[in-house]
């Protein structure tokens, strides 16, 4: 089986449903955002969030980088983080095998949500968990409808990243191609209730992205 149908699949939002979700609405944007010019990268084995957030920890042999730098708006900050903790819970509920992880389901709603429970249950369905390098970068935020929401978009490389079969502990190698490359766009929307969380409502996945190649 190939890593196409083992990785997040580029099931995809449209851009359209983006720009509703955000009311039409345009904030204030950022510039981009390069880990590479004084950011850090993001602990990943023993990750887990604050406060009352979930564990999101995924295992050793499961390396995910988070190569951003953090903007000096606190809204932008804070949905960035949260993005950030979004991925990680996907990966947590594939490593645990459960489609209904209440992890993801901590730091994402709608749509969002069920694109996280669908590649979760791909990945049981076929007997696989993750392991490799998973790696994640240039980000920006952009404020959206009135400074309520903010639109988090980055690049991903899954060029080290791999299914290993949990029955047997094989390891599916593939070759780095277009294909290993994503653009990511999380429309995150601020805390409500008890929750302090910034939650993804919306998550747009486009793949063979040339833009992240570079």
């Amino acid at each position: 089986m190939a890593r196409r149908n083992l990785i997040l699949t580029t099931v995809t939002a449209t851009a359209a449903l983006l720009l509703t979700a955000c009311g039409g609405g345009g904030g204030g944007r950022t510039d981009g955002i390069k880990g590479a010019d004084g950011g850090s990268s993001s602990p990943s084995s023993s990750a887990t969030t604050g406060g009352d957030g979930p564990d999101v920890s995924v295992p050793k042999d499961l390396n995910l980088v988070f190569d951003f730098t953090k903007p000096s708006d606190a809204k932008q900050a804070a949905a960035l983080t949260d993005a950030e903790n979004y991925i990680r819970a996907l990966k947590h509920g594939i490593v645990k095998q459960d489609p209904n992880d209440p992890a993801y389901q901590y730091y994402s709603g709608g749509q969002a949500a069920q694109y996280a429970k669908s590649q979760i249950q791909a990945w049981v369905k076929g007997g696989w968990t993750a392991t490799g390098t998973d790696k994640y970068y240039d980000a920006k935020a952009t404020t959206m409808s009135g400074g309520k929401r903010v639109l988090v978009a980055f690049c991903r490389n899954q060029a080290k990243f791999y299914g290993k079969e949990i029955k047997t502990g094989k390891i599916l190698y593939t070759k780095e191609s277009l294909g290993s490359y994503e653009k990511f766009s999380l429309l995150m929307f601020p805390p409500s209730g008890s929750s302090d969380a910034w939650r993804a409502q919306v998550a747009e996945v486009v793949g063979n992205a040339k833009e992240c190649q570079s």
